[in-house]
């Protein structure tokens, strides 16, 4: 727990209309420490603001006598409330609520639903930053400009992404149907056929890399959440093969099956999504009339998936590194790189363990495996 200022016990003063949302964070501050005053209502925080001068402030956005950012304007106009760090509950995360937020003199939001733990860090980072304001108030301001517009930016980037990523399934999906309509034409020349088919394969790692981006941006918000069912192991391997045989034929690959089970507790698309990025990324390494064997057992965890290639294998001290974003593995048998060229292996590791389950890589001898071990259950 973080002291006041003066390191008595700080105060914290929770107004929110809604009961369930105040006792929720009273529960939580109490149990770290915090002495917690409630208030019901925008006029009550106010009036509990000027009475108690609590060492910080969480506010509701919305209430129903007046909005949180008049209250913050209301508790900011009085005495010795300048230093008083004043966080927001808010449902919307963008730009427009950061702004209005520090024009109303708040100093963060926090985006509903609050985790307990990112409550209590909040709380606990806005604490310090007030005694760094008390005890050197030129520095504060420099950090807080520096996390303001990192803030900002971030925030940023989230939109753009979310625009990217509209904009680019509708050209995508055109390309796909094109490619469909080319497909239904009987007197197609066999090269054009599989010119058209190439497309069609493109057209859809294009639409995975684009998930994949809607994915990450997901996890990093918390709400990559997996809808398990019992899966058809074989009937998805079956269509993952399907989908990726253009690729391996291009390259004289062949593809394998080891199945010693048949199902799989998943989210259909996302565990379908996440082995045609393995599979993919082993076409991409395989050596010219080498195979690639897809495996599946039963373990005292879950069930286990295994993709192995004879490429020339990830050097050991680079197997966590790999499902990083954009991570270049040079190899020391092949004049080549082993890359994760996009978000691919990343988007793995996020959705295998949004499944609770693990990801890792082991020798193939010659080649690599990689290894995923999901839960029986959830």
């Amino acid at each position: 727990m973080e002291p006041s200022a003066d390191n008595t016990i700080a105060t914290i003063l929770v107004v929110d209309d809604n009961e369930a949302n105040r006792s929720t964070a009273q529960h939580t501050l109490e149990n770290e420490g915090y002495r917690v005053i409630v208030a019901s209502s925008g006029a009550a925080g106010i009036a509990a603001f000027d009475e108690q001068k609590p060492d910080c402030v969480l506010l509701n956005e919305r209430m129903t006598d007046m909005d949180g950012f008049a209250v913050c304007e209301r508790i900011r106009a009085l005495p010795s409330s300048a230093e008083t760090p004043v966080l927001f509950f808010t449902a919307l995360r963008s730009v427009d609520m950061f702004d209005r937020t520090l024009v109303a003199g708040g100093d963060d939001f926090l985006t509903k639903p609050v985790r307990p733990t990112e409550l209590i860090v909040r709380i606990q980072s806005a604490l310090k930053l007030r005694r760094m304001n008390v005890e050197l108030r030129e520095h504060y301001e420099l950090l807080k400009r520096q996390r303001d517009h990192l803030l900002r930016l971030q925030l940023q980037k989230e939109r753009l992404t979310a625009f990217v990523i509209h904009d680019l399934k509708n050209p995508v999906n055109s390309m796909d149907l094109h490619a469909q309509v080319l497909l239904r034409d009987k007197g197609l020349s066999a090269t054009a056929r599989d010119s058209a088919t190439q497309i069609r394969s493109e057209a859809r790692r294009l639409t995975t890399m684009i998930l994949n981006l809607l994915d990450l941006s997901k996890a990093d918000e918390g709400r990559l959440t997996p809808k398990r069912s019992q899966l058809d192991l074989r009937r998805v391997v079956d269509d993952v093969f399907a989908e990726l045989n253009v690729s391996a034929r291009s390259r004289n690959v062949t593809l394998r099956t080891s199945l010693e089970t048949d199902r799989i507790l998943a989210d259909e698309d996302l565990f379908r999504r996440t082995l045609t990025n393995l599979v993919e990324n082993a076409i991409r390494h395989a050596p010219p009339e080498t195979s690639i064997t897809v495996a599946a057992r039963h373990v005292a965890e879950g069930t286990e998936l295994r993709v192995a290639d004879a490429g020339p294998g990830i050097p050991r001290d680079m197997r966590e590194k790999v499902f990083n974003p954009f991570v270049q593995v040079e190899s020391s048998e092949r004049d080549v790189a082993l890359d994760n060229r996009g978000l691919g292996l990343t988007f793995c590791k996020l959705a295998v363990e949004a499944h609770g389950g693990r990801i890792w890589i082991e020798d193939a001898a010659p080649g690599a495996v990689l290894c995923v071990s999901l839960p029986h259950d959830p």
